[in-house]
């Protein structure tokens, strides 16, 4: 595709669809995935893990799920399962291979395996993706599963998956047996901001065609396309792709902040507005108040009884501006020297208004 040769890539590095392939191992997700192995080894019953929509649980679900597999632990996995209560025993039974039946049935068929997989030592667990579609009825089935036990172990450990609304309805009374049965609970959230840029530049570099290393993304960029994002990483994947069709589009094998807010600009719904800052905008800014400045100062000269003031309050104004351009407005980037996200002007800039000596004017001191 000439869309991705473009840029080096030999398949598209933000697509919505969870790919853990391109995994990219936060911290944070890294501990919650190792906590519920722990939890599902020590045979805690029921665990959850909770998040806002994007911030990565489905991929948190289907790497559990491929660490699961490979352990040789048997393994149901139910996505958003809006289903009756009796529905959802079947689909839990058909994920683990039961043949179909009668609810009594199911019950003992199932009962069955899990005790076959509990004698020869796997863990047999559920999954349960968006867990906050079974609704009061599927959670108060899920308990019932959770039943299933011998005297000492829980024959089936349940992990449920969901956004804030899974903590709104296991807070209704009528749900308090399944709430006190949950062993282990886990948040998902906004990623921290170098987080963020090391996630785009794992997914471009996990994208790229052999030999192919050029930076597909300038600093400022990136910067700009996290926090304008809020880091939460399903939108900075839908900026970062939509960033990347507009340089396509003008040609650039680079994309800049420039096509940042172009992407943003077309994603208002979801993209926070945030100000690109640059150098010259600030520079040019002082020099337009230095200059209303000194034009009030020369008005107020005209006159003999404001001249005192006018000069007075032009000096104190002056001394404030004066050190505010000497001094350097932002440190350069760990990578490359690009001024940090949010800080407006960089080293050069500093350096050529540094360059320039900057006078210093008495102020009169202040009449008791």
């Amino acid at each position: 595709m000439p869309y991705l040769a473009h840029f080096g890539l030999k398949e598209h590095p933000f697509t919505l669809t969870p790919n853990t392939n391109q995994y990219f191992p936060i911290e944070k997700h890294v501990e919650i995935v190792q906590s519920i192995q722990f939890g599902i080894a020590r045979n805690t019953g029921i665990l959850k893990v909770v998040g806002d929509i994007g911030t990565g649980k489905t991929m948190l679900c289907r790497l559990l799920l491929r660490k699961l597999i490979a352990s040789n632990d048997a393994v149901a996995y139910l996505n958003a399962p809006q289903v009756d209560p009796d529905s959802l025993l079947g689909l839990v039974a058909a994920e683990f291979g039961i043949e179909p039946g009668t609810k009594a049935q199911l019950l003992q068929s199932l009962n069955a395996f899990l005790l076959e997989q509990h004698a020869l030592g796997h863990n047999a667990v559920l999954i349960v993706d968006e867990a906050q579609a079974l609704g009061v009825a599927g959670l108060e089935a899920v308990r019932l599963l959770s039943n299933l036990e011998t005297e000492r172990n829980k024959l089936l450990q349940i992990v449920m998956f969901g956004q804030s609304e899974l903590e709104d309805l296991l807070q209704q009374p009528s749900l308090r047996q399944i709430n006190q049965r949950i062993g282990f609970a886990f948040n998902t959230g906004p990623l921290k901001i170098d987080e963020a840029i090391a996630y785009m530049r794992h997914r471009v570099a996990t994208s790229r065609v052999e030999g192919v290393d050029f930076p597909v993304f300038t600093p400022a960029a990136m910067e700009l396309l996290a926090q304008a994002a809020e880091f939460v990483p399903r939108v900075i994947n839908i900026l970062a792709d939509k960033s990347l069709l507009v340089a396509y589009g003008e040609g650039a094998i680079q994309v800049s902040d420039k096509h940042v807010s172009v992407a943003i600009d077309d994603s208002r719904t979801i993209a926070k507005r945030v100000f690109a800052r640059r150098p010259w905008v600030r520079r040019a800014l002082i020099g337009l108040i230095a200059a209303e400045i000194a034009a009030v100062a020369a008005l107020f000269a005209f006159s003999p009884v404001l001249s005192g003031w006018a000069k007075q309050n032009f000096a104190r104004v002056t001394a404030m501006i004066a050190p505010t351009r000497a001094k350097p407005t932002s440190a350069p980037s760990e990578a490359s020297g690009a001024p940090a996200a949010g800080m407006p002007g960089s080293t050069k800039a500093a350096s050529d208004d540094t360059a320039r000596p900057v006078s210093t004017v008495d102020t009169p001191a202040r009449e008791p």
